[in-house]
């Protein structure tokens, strides 16, 4: 499980698929999202159908957070030596567990020196509380600071980052993300699909009565929706439907598998609200096989946003 306040704890639970036939890496293709999980409409009971399904299925991480508060106890609380302690310490006794596998700084602080959070994330680990920590949503910069403070002071660096990487979120895993593999070895990127059920094509004809964007809270996201932006992407989504039917899959299945298609990507963070969406967003692992370099190349001409990395500038040059 993971929990967010400036701190992320996550546990991985390593165990053999039941259903899948998965290698290394696909074995770490998945992490379930509790973020809006344990709403008042979704009773323990549904919670724990999701964790059998996943568990069973081979989803070895869970993701969770120590608060949400709508992101307020992440930018109020930071990521100072105090709050990174106490808070992964009191998140542990809530979970009943003596320790987590990861636990990520979510979002950089620029109130809190670099040297103290890696400081205090090398403390947590020493102190057996965490095996490893990343970082979620940090830049390219603020990571290769992170891992210079760290072989500076022979401290513990980030070994993974959590970006958002979707249809319409690109460039930062395409370009930035790849260059800094080449510097920090080992490394690996855990990516999320955070498009507010976007992606789904459950908004292609305006917004549903019972759906996230027509809840009073989310007024930004229906606002993104109907936007002229949202309205364009509406209608790639709509093509990239028929390639989903080619494949034989849905337009979910074939987001998720388009993410891991890319070999910088270790693992994709699933939210879900049901156990049958989670089981068909679990097939995903089947298209991935099908992700040739002619379907690729169709998905990117539909999306028309493939950013241009180095190696292709001087491949033009």
């Amino acid at each position: 499980m993971c929990v967010h306040t400036g701190i992320k704890p996550v546990i991985l639970a390593l165990q053999v698929p039941l259903l899948y036939q998965l290698s290394y890496r696909e074995l770490l293709s998945f992490i379930l999202s509790f973020k809006n999980l344990f709403s008042s409409s979704c009773v323990s009971q549904v919670a724990e159908q999701l964790m059998t399904i996943a568990y069973e299925n081979g989803v070895n991480l869970f993701d969770t957070a120590e608060v949400y508060a709508g992101g307020k106890a992440e930018t109020e609380r930071g990521l100072n030596r105090k709050h990174i302690i106490e808070g992964l310490r009191s998140s542990l006794q809530r979970m009943q567990l003596e320790y987590v596998d990861v636990v990520f700084a979510n979002r950089p602080d620029s109130n809190t020196p670099m040297e103290e959070i890696v400081r205090a994330m090398t403390h947590v680990i020493n102190q057996g509380m965490s095996m490893y920590w990343g970082t979620s949503r940090w830049s390219a910069m603020e990571i290769m600071e992170a891992y210079s403070v760290a072989r500076q002071f022979n401290l513990i660096p980030p070994v993974c980052e959590q970006a958002e990487y979707n249809f319409f979120q690109r460039d930062k895993v395409e370009t930035q993300l790849p260059e800094l593999y080449h510097k920090i070895v080992p490394w690996s990127s855990d990516d999320y699909l955070a498009s507010c059920g976007i992606i789904t094509g459950k908004y292609e004809n305006g917004i549903p009565e019972c759906s996230r964007a027509s809840m009073k809270p989310y007024a930004w996201l229906k606002e993104k929706i109907v936007s002229e932006d949202g309205r364009k992407q509406q209608a790639k989504l709509k093509e990239l439907t028929t390639i989903s039917e080619k494949l034989g899959c849905t337009l979910p299945q074939l987001a998720i598998a388009w993410c891991l298609r890319n070999e910088g990507v270790s693992s994709v963070l699933l939210g879900t609200s049901s156990p049958i969406q989670l089981a068909e967003n679990l097939r995903a692992m089947e298209v991935i096989p099908k992700m040739t370099a002619g379907i690729v190349t169709e998905i990117d001409h539909v999306l028309g946003n493939r950013p241009h990395s180095k190696k292709d500038f001087h491949q033009a040059h």
